[in-house]
């Protein structure tokens, strides 16, 4: 198995019954030949074309081989692991990270593939994450939202300048109040050191690791969760 430089966790498990159609969330076409999966990877492809070695984990279930088959597009851009997500680890997106986290080498990623980050200047933003981690071993791509609604269904953020650079200073998951936070993240990118933590990330009940994060924004970030996107 070819040795990474940075790995990205792809969790394609879930079974999107918020989204409502009889396909996959993010197989939902938004161009001839382009679906959500293919902008939700956008800055993974930059990431292979800055010339670093990627490694795609890719989580799913049985009722997900057309995203499986879909992928096969990447087959040359990427070195792509399918794992069958451990339900021992519990059903949600923390156990579809700690089903992936053993096959990481490096630094990580986390891709979410019914988010799409858009604006300009934003195919190349995870990489800067990625050359950020040497700093406080975390950092975020995200994006201004004030809307408590929107904050409450997301992983919400407090993000404020210090010295230059724009920090976490507190973060919650799809939080039941969402005062004082002003964004929310769209991909996540940790040190290797770290990735262990990377699923209370999105975990209940427990301390968030992207407080004191590198916050690196965008104009905007869509969540495809339901067909009008």
């Amino acid at each position: 198995m070819p040795v990474p430089d940075v790995s990205v966790i792809l969790p394609c498990a879930g079974f999107g019954t918020r989204f409502g159609a009889p396909y996959p969330k993010e197989l939902h076409c938004l161009a001839p030949g382009v679906t959500v999966l293919d902008r939700s990877l956008e800055s993974v492809v930059e990431l292979a074309k800055s010339g670093l070695k990627v490694r795609l984990v890719v989580v799913f279930g049985t009722h997900k081989l057309d995203t499986v088959s879909h992928l096969a597009r990447y087959a040359e851009t990427f070195h792509m692991v399918f794992v069958f997500q451990d339900e021992s680890f519990g059903p949600g997106l923390d156990g579809a990270i700690r089903s992936a986290l053993p096959m990481t080498h490096g630094p990580v990623a986390l891709v979410l593939p019914d988010i799409v980050v858009t604006g300009s200047d934003t195919a190349g933003k995870l990489l800067a994450a990625l050359r950020h981690l040497e700093v406080t071993g975390w950092s975020v791509v995200a994006t201004e939202e004030r809307d408590p609604g929107t904050l409450q269904q997301m992983g919400a953020l407090q993000v404020a300048e210090a010295g230059g650079v724009l920090t976490v200073g507190a973060a919650a998951d799809k939080p039941t109040d969402p005062a004082g936070f002003n964004a929310f993240w769209g991909m996540v990118a940790v040190s290797e050191d770290e990735a262990h933590r990377l699923p209370d990330v999105v975990a209940k009940g427990t301390a968030s690791p992207l407080t004191g994060a590198v916050a690196l924004m965008v104009d905007g970030i869509v969540n495809y969760n339901t067909p009008s996107g």
